[in-house]
């Protein structure tokens, strides 16, 4: 469909999703709909790192068993995490035996999953493919800012990376959910240099691939029940909805944000919201998901949103470029 999206002829299913949080996730507004909450945040683990890993694993195990006898076997899995060559994913889902694409799109590693899952299964390559992403709040610090011990001043601008997993299982039928259509995002770089503000960095990157969606398919906002980006936070909300309204679409009425929705800003002290990759996919998987199944929203444009830096990159003077992945997904 137009410059850079796709429309699905027959529609991929998500028949299944699960949602794998940490004890600060469990406490927020979203906290009775996870399926699991974690109090420890070793997860019985000797590292950040293998807790992540841990979470992948449960999380991947959940969806799978929650899709049921009638779903076929997942052929193939897509993921990835936040961590330097995908350690989190790699060591995650070593133990389930399935042939695996390892993606990196920072923070919209889901909706790169669930997109190119939805090519697989419409393609014909695959019956059934599991899309899995996770981020942690330590692993995350300790690699990109600084060690917890060292007790930095965050600034307002700042996000909290939530800790947690989700996955979902995509099939040809079955579900009360599917994958209508997706625009693969562009990587935009507004020359922005500050790590402690993601919303900024990734507003951009949203607002092209929006409204390049909406171009592509020739709708407007009004036509989706939401648009809901992963992790702009408050700082990058308001950003994104005054790039949009410059080039001819009003998301105000329709704009929500993953950031926005798990956190209470003020109760938790998470300043501008959510982030990591665990953040739309866990608010997906428990929040926006079911309203879709109840028929509650008709049609929603899912827009995980990341910033593609790196600590070498920071460090060498390198500005935070942005992406974003849109995914339509409908009441069945």
């Amino acid at each position: 469909m137009g410059k850079q999206s796709i429309q699905f002829r027959e529609p991929p299913h998500i028949v299944s999703a699960a949602s794998v949080v940490g004890k600060k996730e469990g406490e927020g507004p979203l906290g009775s709909l996870f399926d699991e909450i974690e109090e420890d945040p070793m997860v019985g683990q000797a590292s950040w790192e293998e807790a992540e890993s841990a979470l992948q694993k449960r999380a991947a195990k959940l969806a799978m068993e929650k899709a049921g006898p009638g779903v076929p076997p997942v052929r193939y899995l897509f993921s990835g995490d936040l961590l330097g060559q995908l350690i989190a994913t790699s060591f995650g889902v070593m133990d389930l035996k399935l042939p695996l694409f390892g993606l990196y799109g920072a923070c919209s590693t889901i909706g790169e999953a669930l997109m190119l899952s939805a090519m697989t299964v419409q393609g014909g390559y695959s019956d059934a493919v599991l899309a899995l992403t996770s981020s942690h709040f330590g692993s995350a610090e300790k690699q990109f800012r600084y060690p917890l011990e060292y007790g930095g001043q965050r600034p307002l601008s700042a996000t909290w990376t939530v800790t947690g997993s989700g996955a979902f299982v995509v099939t040809h039928t079955g579900g009360k959910a599917r994958i209508t259509g997706a625009t693969p995002g562009r990587v935009v770089d507004y020359g922005l240099k500050d790590s402690m503000n993601m919303g900024a960095c990734m507003a951009p990157a949203a607002c092209d691939t929006i409204c390049g969606h909406l171009d592509d398919f020739g709708r407007q906002p009004s036509d989706y029940d939401a648009v809901i980006t992963g992790d702009l936070g408050s700082v990058g909300q308001t950003i994104l909805l005054e790039l949009a309204k410059k080039r001819g679409y009003d998301l105000k009425d329709r704009h929500l944000d993953c950031g926005m929705l798990i956190f209470d800003p003020e109760e938790q002290d998470t300043h501008a919201g959510g982030s990591g990759c665990a953040c739309s996919a866990v608010t997906l998987a428990a929040h926006i998901l079911p309203k879709i199944e109840r028929g509650e929203w008709r049609r929603v444009l899912f827009v995980p949103t990341g910033a593609l830096l790196s600590t070498v990159s920071y460090n060498e003077g390198q500005s935070v470029p942005g992406i974003a992945h849109a995914v339509v997904i409908e009441h069945c």
